[in-house]
């Protein structure tokens, strides 16, 4: 039965185009949020747990990268193990659980944007986060490169391991 579904040219064209959107919208496989330890360079990150993190605030220099390459047909990989193109909004962190919802301010415009933290870095002294280009145009930095920015962590993880800081009552 299942030969005879793959002589019908419709049927194997969609069969092929399911396969297909299954493999290329995966999302690398983590259940909930990474809290593991890493090395890189030489120097070890230990990420803070998910109560620390729901309690996180932090101002510093913000950066932007593209991980993407032959004009984003040829896209990178976060640490999450999800593609990422330029147009997403989305950054990365050194020490926060992956993933979680950010609040980033850009303190020379006062500009601010809701980003998916999904990624590690940036590894460069000084620097306290990551974006792609999308996010810094929006926040309106892509030109200059650098900027200095507040974060503060609005949630951690995604679906129904996602957590929120509680209110006074709630």
């Amino acid at each position: 039965m299942i030969s005879r579904l793959f002589k019908n040219p419709t049927l194997r064209l969609a069969a092929i185009c399911s396969v297909a959107v299954f493999v290329f919208t995966s999302c690398g496989g983590y259940r909930g949020y990474q809290t593991r330890s890493y090395t890189v360079r030489g120097q070890h990150y230990q990420p803070m747990s998910v109560d620390a993190a729901l309690d996180f605030e932090e101002t510093g220099t913000c950066s932007w990268y593209n991980e993407s390459s032959f004009f984003g047909l040829k896209r990178g990989n976060t640490s999450l193990g999800e593609k990422v193109m330029p147009w997403h909004i989305t950054g990365a962190h050194k020490t926060l659980p992956l993933p979680c919802l950010v609040k980033v301010t850009n303190l020379e415009n006062g500009k601010s944007l809701k980003v998916r933290i999904n990624d590690r870095g940036p590894f460069i002294a000084g620097r306290h986060l990551d974006l792609t280009p999308r996010a810094a145009k929006k926040l309106g930095f892509r030109e200059n490169g650098l900027t200095e920015t507040h974060i503060k962590v609005i949630s951690v993880g995604d679906g129904s391991y996602k957590r929120k800081k509680r209110g006074w009552f709630f």
